[in-house]
This record gives structure tokens, C-alpha cells and sequence, in this order.
């Protein structure tokens, strides 16, 4: 989902030390790892999830506003990859100061090609730089690996497959404040169309705003490594780690690479711990009220499970997706609030199988590779995505 640079300074800004290990949180191992591919992870990809759900009205108070990209771009991902993130300027024309955000509806115009977007909100007074930086690139839009591409913006918003609108209580909402702007990161894989051209695209997001005095909301991210080696059965160059992790920054950028490290560095002690499950402990640093938690991976994912103080009185599960579909990645509303602070704890753990790659089209023609941390969708991720205020 989810934007390196990005989520580094997110988990600096949240965590101060991180604690972990490799191959399995303390306790037992999580479970859904066995059995057949997930019909709708493995299916498809793209194409099968990307139809609009039925619009919920406007809730006292709220009004809608619909912004498409400025015009159809068409994907081009860099360095041989098939793989682009770009990032397009809409405006909302927001005119009154006490404006919320209560809720996003994202179409994919093509759905063959839109992997997951986000939405970053642009405060008034960077909006000027921002259209200037924009008039300077080619084509629409920039490219935006590893976040919004433009200094400071926060993430207020994400599609993935199998996300629809989600509505918390109207009382919530990410502030909009007068003159502010959005960004639309999107990022378009190219993997299921072989030798097919991409196609252009123009996706656009239904926005719900309100006017009031409501309660802020913030995103906020959990991480965990991933360490996946190949099966006994698979050989090749990319099999080992150094050389997985070298491919992964020529695709991207030395900001992927530097991801892994600091993911091994605060979670497993600076020493990598290669298996199929993987955890992170991040320590929460201010206080929070949790309302509402998805996870994301690619498609080697099996399982997902966030968790509140795990192996102390009064833990609690925030978040298990025992058996994770690519194709259903739905933001899950906590049945009350969960509030958190200082000396509280966040486990994020997930399970890969890369026995998958040899049985899923999309992969399965690639070399094989030792998973890290990534942004393709060959790649792997273990992020846990949480809606706070």
C-alpha cells in the first residue's frame, strides 16, 4: 500500500526503539499458511475488483465532491520494471476553514493496470509549489516512488483492491482546511499484460466532505520485514539475498534498499532471520485512539495479524486476516475504539508462502527471488494500516 520515504519518517516519528524476531512471533506461528491458492488473490490481480460499490447517501451535514485526474495518463514504469508510481495534483476547492474528510470512494478507471492508490493531503500554503513542480514534469503528473514526490504531505486516504467506503462515525474526519489540495498517488503495474500495451488511464475519487468542529483523524503505519528465501526447488542469481536486495533499488531507488535494512536493524536486532513469518514490536509513542485497521501485502501473502501488547494482561487482537486475499483488502472498522499510549506495544506478523510464485501466473515466468521489502508487485509487503484520531 502504502511510500519509503514516507513510512520511514512515519515510523521515526513513532517509534523509538523496535523489537522483534524473524521467523515467528514468541508463542506460536500464525496460522492460514497451508492449503489451495486464494481464488481471488491468485486469480487475477487486477481486473476482477476494481467496480465502484454502491454509493452510500450524504449523512447530515456532508456533501460530495468528485475529482478525476487532470487528464488520461498512460503508465510507463522506469528501468526495465513494470512497476510506476505517479502522482497528480486534484483540487477540492476548499473554501471554509472547518472542513473534514469523512470518507473516500476511489474508481480505478483501468483496472489492469491500478495496483492501489493514496491520497495525500497538500496544505494551502504548498499547493503554489506544488502546481509549479508539476508544470515542470512531462505528461501529467510526477514520478512518486516512496511518497507524494513534494516535501510534506500526509496520507489521508488509500485504495487497494476490494476497499469500498468506509463510514466511521461522522464525528471523525481528516481536516481540510481552506485552500489545501490533494495528492493522488497511483501505482500502476504492468505485470498481467505481458506484451499487451498498458492502456491509459484516468481514475478518480468521490470525496466526502463536512463542515464542523470534528474530532481529527491521522493514518498511522505498522511494519514488519520480510525475509523470504526461495524453496528448495528454486535456483537462480536473485535467490540470493544481497543480489534480491540490489535488483529491488535498480527498480526503485537506494531509499528500498535502506528500507530493508532499518526493518532488519528495529525488528530482528540488525541480524536478518530468513522464514515465512515475520513480526515487528514497535512501541507506541503518543497517545491514540485506533478505529479502524487494514493490512496489505502482495501475493505471497497468507496471513496478517496486528495485535495490542501481545504475551501481557489485557492483549488484544486488533486486526487477523487469517487467510489474506489480495482481492479483498477492506479497511475493518474496531467494534469500539481502542486507545493507546506510552508503554503500549504493536505487533505486526506475517506469514508469505513462496511455494506460490510456481503456481500463480503472474509469477510464476519470473525468476525466482529471495523476498524483501519491496514496492513491485513481485515484491513483498507486511504493513499494518491503522485510522486514528
Amino acid at each position: 500500500m502504502t511510500r519509503t520515504r514516507f513510512v520511514l519518517l512515519t515510523i521515526l516519528a513513532l517509534v523509538a526503539t523496535a523489537c522483534g524476531a524473524g521467523g515467528g512471533p514468541a508463542g506460536g506461528t500464525t496460522g492460514g499458511a497451508t492449503g489451495a491458492p486464494h481464488a481471488g488473490q491468485h486469480g487475477g490481480l487486477h481486473g476482477t475488483s476494481t467496480a465502484a460499490p454502491a454509493a452510500a447517501p450524504a449523512r447530515s451535514g456532508e456533501r460530495f465532491v468528485t475529482l478525476a485526474m487532470p487528464e488520461p495518463y498512460m503508465p510507463k514504469p522506469p528501468n526495465g520494471g513494470t512497476d510506476e508510481y505517479r502522482c497528480f495534483l486534484v483540487d477540492p476547492k476548499v473554501t471554509e476553514p472547518d472542513t473534514f474528510l469523512t470518507g473516500t470512494r476511489f474508481t480505478a478507471q483501468n483496472g489492469e493496470v491500478v495496483h492501489h492508490a493514496i491520497l495525500f493531503r497538500v496544505d494551502a500554503d504548498q499547493v503554489a509549489a506544488v502546481r509549479a513542480y508539476d508544470a515542470k514534469q512531462p505528461g501529467p503528473g510526477w514520478g512518486c516512488f516512496g511518497d507524494a514526490g513534494v516535501g510534506d504531505a500526509d496520507w489521508i486516504g488509500h485504495w487497494a483492491p476490494g476497499t469500498s467506503e468506509v463510514l466511521l462515525d461522522p464525528k471523525l474526519g481528516y481536516p481540510m482546511a481552506a485552500g489545501s489540495a490533494l495528492i493522488m498517488q497511483v501505482h500502476y503495474s504492468t505485470l498481467a499484460l505481458g506484451d499487451r500495451p498498458a492502456g491509459s488511464d484516468r481514475s478518480s475519487v468521490r470525496l466526502r466532505l463536512a463542515s464542523g468542529k470534528l474530532t481529527p483523524l491521522r493514518t498511522q503505519l505498522f511494519m514488519a520485514p520480510i525475509e523470504l528465501p526461495c524453496t528448495p526447488q528454486e535456483k537462480g542469481a536473485l535467490c540470493e539475498r544481497e543480489a534480491a536486495i540490489a535488483d529491488v533499488g535498480r527498480r526503485f531507488s537506494t531509499d528500498a534498499k535502506e528500507l530493508t535494512s532499518q526493518l532488519v536493524t528495529w525488528c530482528s536486532g540488525g541480524k536478518p532471520a530468513p522464514g515465512p513469518t515475520q513480526h515487528c514490536d514497535m512501541p507506541v509513542q503518543k497517545p491514540a485512539t485506533l478505529h479502524a485497521l487494514a493490512g496489505h501485502m502482495h501475493l505471497l501473502g497468507r496471513s496478517i495479524k496486528v495485535e495490542l501488547n501481545p504475551g501481557r494482561p489485557g492483549a488484544r487482537t486488533l486486526l487477523d486476516v487469517p487467510r489474506y486475499d489480495f482481492d479483498n483488502q477492506a479497511l475493518r472498522p474496531l467494534a469500539e475504539p481502542v486507545k493507546v499510549g506510552p508503554g503500549d506495544t504493536i505487533r505486526t506478523t506475517c506469514t508469505h508462502d513462496a511455494s506460490l510464485r510456481a503456481r500463480l501466473p503472474l509469477l510464476r515466468d519470473l525468476p525466482p527471488r529471495y523476498v524483501v521489502w519491496g514496492e513491485g508487485t513481485q515484491d513483498e509487503m507486511c504493513l499494518g494500516i491503522a485510522v486514528a484520531s
